[in-house]
């Protein structure tokens, strides 16, 4: 496994190496959800090339990007055991030089749900990852289901700006109490996470409903509400959404197939989870 820091050095490895050649872009804390993205990665390519980079323009407050987890050195024997070819591990100067003032705007598909909560989130999130697309030159692209808006709006900016790339997503990881896998789990207490399985216990209530038959958009949000909320440890929740699978629209009546999504806080930590509804 070969670790790279700098741009150019990872432009002429990426030359060079066997392929095709998959990329599984990260933010480090590397789990068991990070792990089945690997496991896919290196199913179907030659060579897999994994980037490790806590991208500050994604954040909306310096705090919360201070406080990503963060652990390279545990990282990189994770990614060692693996299996992994490349590392990609830059420096926040190496990827955001000053000076630097370019975006990638992925539009309206960006400010809803998630990005109403999180102006400007989905631009920095589009543009490191065009940017690892630029470097590297994967032929594939691997995502988990879990960031599911983050998912739609890659997937419409793979198309608007024509990358050779073909991208996949892989379903959720979850716990055996069903919380989905995240980097940000490591920060909950020991009785947060003990009761953070309210929040797929909630999806799931509001799945079944739908599946019975309750088309009706916000009778199913609302029980998404109750259930979290007969959890304490919740603090708060942020929103609750079912909208269209592809303009991610929110839906009054469920009369296509939707995703369903939640953000919430748990104490000091921000979860995110969701399902697919289909129709």
């Amino acid at each position: 496994m070969r670790v790279i820091t700098k741009i150019h050095d990872m432009v002429e490895a990426c030359k060079t190496i066997p392929r095709p050649l998959g990329l599984v872009p990260t933010m480090g804390a590397l789990h068991k959800g990070h792990q089945s993205l690997l496991q896919k990665a290196r199913e179907s390519n030659r060579s897999v090339v994994v980037s490790v980079f806590v991208n500050p323009v994604q954040f909306a407050s310096q705090a919360d990007f201070e406080s990503y987890p963060r652990d390279m050195v545990k990282d990189l024997e994770f990614l060692g055991e693996c299996g992994v070819d490349l590392v990609f591990c830059p420096t926040q100067t190496e990827m955001f030089p000053v000076g630097m003032e370019s975006r990638v705007n992925v539009g309206g598909i960006g400010e809803r749900i998630e990005g109403k909560f999180r102006p400007g989130h989905f631009e920095g999130v589009a543009t490191i990852v065009c940017k690892l697309f630029n470097v590297t030159r994967a032929d594939r692209v691997y995502f988990g289901q879990k960031d599911a808006q983050q998912n739609i709006v890659i997937k419409h900016t793979i198309s608007d700006l024509n990358y050779a790339v073909d991208m996949f997503v892989v379903p959720t990881v979850r716990e055996k109490d069903g919380l989905a896998c995240s980097s940000r789990n490591a920060s909950l207490t020991v009785m947060q996470r003990k009761k953070a399985g309210v929040i797929y216990e909630a999806l799931l209530t509001a799945k079944k409903l739908f599946e019975s038959g309750e088309i009706d958009a916000e009778k199913l949000r609302n029980k998404v509400e109750r259930v979290i909320g007969l959890e304490p440890v919740i603090s708060r929740v942020e929103y609750v959404s079912i909208a269209d699978l592809v303009t991610l629209e929110e839906l009054v009546t469920i009369d296509r197939s939707s995703l369903l999504s939640v953000a919430l806080w748990v104490g000091e930590t921000r979860l995110i989870d969701n399902l697919i509804l289909r129709y």
